[in-house]
C-alpha cells in the first residue's frame, strides 16, 4: 500500500479527477478537503506522508495548512495556476514544487515520488 496523501482542493471536479488518479497509482487519498477547516481536522486525525494543496479555497488562502504541515515537517506540492502561488499563499509557500492546473499528470507523480523520498 502506498502512503497517504492530503489533497486539498475546493473544486468538485478536480478533487474528484485528482483522488481517482491518485487513487489508481496506489495512493491512500485524504480528503479532498475543500476549506482550510477541513483540510487541519483531516490533519489532526492523521499525517499524511505528502500533501498536495490548491492556494485559493472556500474559506480562504491555504496558508494556515501549508503552515502546519510545515510545523508537522510534512512536505507539500501546490497545485496553482498561479506562476508564484507565494504572492497569494505567503512566504510558506516559497519553494514548494508547483504542479500547475490543470496538473500535468507525469509531473504530479515525478513530484511525489520527489518528495517523499527526499
Amino acid at each position: 500500500m502506498h502512503k497517504a496523501v492530503l489533497v486539498v482542493e475546493d473544486e468538485f471536479l478536480i478533487a474528484m479527477d485528482l483522488k481517482l488518479l491518485l487513487e489508481s497509482r496506489g495512493w491512500r487519498v485524504l480528503g479532498p478537503a475543500a476549506t482550510v477547516k477541513e483540510a487541519l481536522r483531516l490533519l489532526s486525525d492523521e499525517l499524511p506522508a505528502v500533501a498536495l494543496l490548491d492556494v485559493t479555497l472556500k474559506d480562504g488562502t491555504v496558508t494556515l495548512v501549508a503552515e502546519a504541515l510545515r510545523a508537522r515537517n510534512v512536505p507539500f506540492i501546490v497545485a496553482s495556476a498561479y506562476s508564484r502561488p507565494e504572492l497569494i499563499g505567503g512566504d510558506v509557500l516559497v519553494g514548494a514544487p508547483n504542479v500547475g492546473k490543470p496538473t500535468e499528470e507525469r509531473r504530479l507523480f515525478t513530484v511525489l515520488e520527489q518528495c517523499i523520498s527526499s
